[in-house]
């Protein structure tokens, strides 16, 4: 892909084009998340509705919900009769440790495929990895991120597969002492959870600066990037 198609494939909101007859041409990763929530006619139908009248493109800000996706508004674009385009404008659903952390220059990489080796051991569990390969080494505390992490997938354990993403919140940032930093999430997602985990989860995050949001089979963990 080039650094163009990269953008568009790790972008925080989710992408579609549709041919003229509904059917998906292309979508982003995230869009293959939302299409868990809600279908592809469903997306089509709203992106003929809000259209420009003539060839072009159209913003609408307006409020939509699809399971855990919250929506405030739309773009939708087309140049001819043959293809139509839609992205979706996602709403901040997550909080962030005020603190800045402290620790080493980490590769997260190394870090979250050290954590699904371990826990793969001996489990029937399929791991899969959706990793946005521009994010770099930052700084963290890599020993409580590990433990956070192994209680992540201690939680998921049941599940006859786990979904790891890491990627780039694009748009998105947090100020520490005046400077402006990116922000990149750990996202795990499992169907089958042990619900009694839930509460040491959410005391060893708090306890150790870090954020979780818990939401549908879906644990992610929002960090800023800060590189040196």
């Amino acid at each position: 892909m080039t650094l163009e198609q990269q953008w568009l494939e790790y972008d925080y909101n989710p992408f579609i084009l549709f041919n003229a007859q509904g059917k998906i041409v292309s979508l982003n990763a995230e869009a293959q998340f939302l299409l868990g929530a809600t279908t592809a006619s469903e997306l089509f139908e709203l992106a003929k509705t809000y259209a420009s009248i003539s060839f072009g493109f159209k913003t609408t800000f307006i409020e939509l919900e699809y399971g855990r996706y919250k929506f405030f508004g739309l773009t939708v674009g087309y140049e001819d009769e043959e293809q139509i385009g839609i992205k979706l404008y996602q709403s901040p659903s997550y909080k962030l440790s005020t603190t800045k952390p402290n620790g080493e220059l980490t590769n997260i990489f190394t870090i979250v495929d050290l954590c699904i080796a371990t826990n793969s051991i001996n489990s029937e569990t399929l791991f899969k990895r959706d990793y946005d390969p521009t994010i770099p080494d930052v700084i963290i505390d890599s020993n409580n991120l590990i433990k956070l992490l192994n209680k992540i997938y201690e939680y998921f354990k049941a599940s006859d597969s786990i979904v790891t993403r890491v990627f780039f919140r694009v748009g998105e940032h947090i100020k520490f002492e005046n400077k402006k930093y990116s922000i990149f999430s750990i996202s795990i997602q499992g169907k089958d959870i042990d619900q009694k985990k839930k509460k040491e989860l959410n005391a060893f995050a708090k306890s150790n600066n870090f954020y979780i949001d818990i939401n549908d089979h879906k644990i992610t963990i929002n960090l800023p990037m800060i590189t040196s």
